[in-house]
């Protein structure tokens, strides 16, 4: 079995980065969130999120993109208060993170096309 998702945590200015591999359809995204839920993979009190599709490629639908935001929203728990950046290559991917924003709400998100700005603003926070 191919990995398609990988956690890191850099505790020194508390990121948690998600990256995701190959194809990547609606399931992945929210049963890789339970997994790292589950597993206690994101330590408690985690505001800032860099998740990264660089290596990866979305098979979802357009009217499937609400059911990430409704993830996030039914998990704000974990999400609540956070930013999560997204990075995505420049191409039809980038859209998705674009509509999943417009719908945020008890959480931010935002796309960007490289790495460096998306953790420069979830350093924000």
């Amino acid at each position: 079995m191919l990995k398609k998702f990988e956690y890191l945590y850099d505790d020194e200015i508390g990121i948690m980065y998600k990256y995701y591999f190959g194809e990547i359809v609606l399931d992945d995204i929210s049963s890789s969130w339970n997994y790292a839920i589950e597993q206690n993979l994101i330590p408690k009190g985690t505001r800032r999120f860099v998740v990264n599709y660089k290596l990866a490629t979305f098979n979802i639908r357009i009217s499937e993109y609400p059911e990430i935001a409704n993830y996030f929203k039914k998990n704000l728990e974990v999400f609540g208060g956070c930013r999560i950046a997204v990075v995505t290559n420049i191409n039809k991917d980038f859209v998705f993170p674009l509509m999943v924003k417009k719908l945020d709400e008890g959480y931010e998100s935002s796309p960007f096309a490289e790495l460096d700005d998306a953790v420069n603003w979830v350093m924000e926070v």
